[in-house]
């Protein structure tokens, strides 16, 4: 699944008309690097939410064919949250644990190094806490996730997940960080650390620095 409903505030004038993952980064939309990098390992089932300008991605992405893929859309009538996002869109993404990616990250991560059956409810990728968010979101030891106050590092927004996570959920608005957070406390989510290429697009500056980088 690819997280793609948010309203992209943060971009200022550049998603009054355009939903952030359709603006674009050298000749490609924003979302096309994470379809692309599932596409590469071989997934080719990929369900996006779309809530705020949901047609005009609908319409840029189609049913994903040129991409090599089939694309189903959860369209949220107005945005739930990264959580209750997910928990909509479940039917959708079948019994068997399921990656989920935000569309406005860049990265290099080999998602083929993910775990197919995690030992825990998720597992999640850390990354160094950038500077925009210096206090981090976790802790991580011997591959497991948790809640501290000492180092910590920063959710890159790339996991694994089983349905069970969900299990006690309601549908309606909740942030899939706090629910992380939730399990994380009962020692229930496992993690690892990345030190790659890591770029989580907030804002305008993030975009024309990244338009430098060679992808």
């Amino acid at each position: 699944m690819i997280l793609a409903a948010g309203r992209g505030a943060r971009m200022g004038a550049l998603t009054e008309n355009t939903p952030k993952p359709l603006l674009r980064v050298r000749d490609r939309y924003l979302i096309e690097y994470s379809i692309g990098a599932l596409q590469k390992i071989g997934i080719t089932e990929i369900v996006i939410n779309v809530s705020y300008l949901a047609e005009q991605i609908k319409s840029a992405l189609g049913d994903g064919k040129r991409y090599g893929v089939d694309i189903y859309y959860s369209e949220e009538k107005e945005p739930l949250e990264t959580g209750g996002g997910v928990f909509q869109a479940l039917p959708l993404l079948g019994d068997d644990p399921f990656i989920i990616l935000s569309s406005d990250v860049i990265t290099d991560f080999p998602l083929n190094t993910l775990p197919k059956e995690p030992k825990s409810l998720a597992h999640l990728v850390v990354v160094d806490n950038p500077h925009y968010h210096p206090t981090g979101d976790f802790c991580l030891e011997n591959e497991k996730i948790f809640c501290c106050t000492g180092k910590t590092f920063t959710f890159s927004n790339i996991g694994v997940y089983r349905k069970e996570l969900f299990a006690n959920c309601q549908p309606g608005h909740f942030r899939l960080g706090n629910l992380l957070k939730q399990y994380a406390a009962d020692d229930k989510i496992t993690g690892e650390h990345y030190r790659g290429v890591w770029h989580n697009l907030g804002t305008p500056d993030d975009l024309i620095a990244l338009r430098d980088i060679l992808i």
